[in-house]
């Protein structure tokens, strides 16, 4: 029998207890390598604490020599109170981390810290409880959070996993998704990890390292970028925000090739009476350059401003000043009549 090993970590949802007191703890379904699957609790307390003893044990790989050399997840500080909006909001953080945290060196991800964490504990089997008291209540994690934004999503057919292109995909509920509905023409600016070729007319080519801002993200995996004022699709799994750590997870999806294009897929039909309003290259390119020329005006009138401001002063500094007015020289007989003894000698 070989060593015992986490195969997967998929965070449920959470629950709100109300014993001893009231409080939430985060579920999991963690998956060990001899194809058993368990269901722990945790607090989020538990988890923090259990993330800054990982660091410690491996310094170099959290970035406390070197912080390129991170490739151990973030994760937030808990907050003075709990409460259930930030147990909620945390959910796909904690998604994230946890299937960082698989995917670490085997040092890392089988080391005893780990495996031992999110082994079942009595209270995970038999929770403490007071019949006098409500009973805890379940919140599931939506769907859409388990959502990868490479355009690759890790799909489940019976006891088969693997993974599968977003395009070829459609949820069975509504046609609305969860992207951005609306453009951001303000641009996020990320950084190109990997260099593409385009292959359709509306799609862009870029070198490793060059500088770009992604104006809408779609969940297929072609995100619309800006390059100077060109726009065009380009493959989000090769992109990295501006600023983000590196970290071994991306790099492996980096590998893989480019998800194929929703709106390339022949004779693609949707089960739905309406689909996802598309938004044509032309439109992007026009608004982007819209939006650049309103961004530009705005900074000249800004900056006409700021020169006629500077004018003006300049103009007050070098103006000259008034003279102060001389009084006029008072009268014989008002010296006479109103000055001291010496004075009234020095005009007679």
């Amino acid at each position: 029998m070989g060593d015992v090993f986490i195969r997967h970590i998929e965070l449920l949802g959470y629950e709100k207890r109300f014993f001893p007191s009231q409080h939430y703890v985060y579920m999991f379904l963690v998956k060990w390598n001899d194809l058993s699957e368990k269901v722990v609790y945790r607090r989020f307390t538990e988890i923090y604490e259990f993330h800054k003893a990982l660091k410690e044990m491996f310094p170099i790989e959290s970035g406390d020599i070197n912080v390129e050399n991170r490739i151990i997840p973030h994760l937030p500080a808990p907050k003075w109170f709990d409460g259930q909006r930030s147990t909620q909001n945390r959910q796909g953080t904690l998604t994230e981390y946890c299937y960082m945290l698989v995917n670490l060196p085997h040092k890392i991800s089988r080391c005893l810290h780990v495996i031992n964490f999110f082994k079942v504990r009595h209270d995970d089997m038999n929770p403490v409880t007071d019949s006098q008291t409500k009973k805890p209540e379940v919140f599931l994690l939506p769907k859409d959070a388990k959502k990868n934004p490479t355009g690759w999503w890790f799909c489940q057919v019976k006891n088969k996993r693997g993974w599968v292109p977003a395009a070829y995909l459609e949820p069975m509920d509504g046609p609305d998704e969860s992207e951005e509905q609306e453009p951001n023409y303000a641009g996020e600016q990320y950084i190109v990890q990997k260099s593409y070729t385009a292959v359709e007319e509306d799609e862009l080519t870029l070198k490793e390292g060059d500088t770009i801002e992604v104006i809408h993200k779609l969940l297929d995996g072609w995100w619309v970028i800006r390059k100077d004022e060109t726009t065009g699709y380009y493959p989000s799994m090769y992109l990295q925000k501006a600023g983000e750590a590196n970290t071994s997870v991306k790099s492996e999806l980096r590998n893989r090739i480019a998800p194929p294009r929703r709106s390339t897929i022949r004779n693609a039909k949707s089960i739905h009476k309406q689909s996802r309003k598309l938004i044509s290259q032309e439109t992007y390119r026009r608004n982007s350059k819209k939006y650049i020329q309103s961004q530009r005006n705005m900074k000249e009138n800004l900056q006409n401003k700021a020169k006629v401001l500077i004018e003006k002063n300049e103009q007050e500094e070098n103006k000259p000043k008034a003279q102060p007015a001389v009084p006029p020289r008072p009268s014989k007989d008002l010296i006479l009549n109103r000055c001291t003894e010496s004075t009234r000698r020095k005009i007679l």
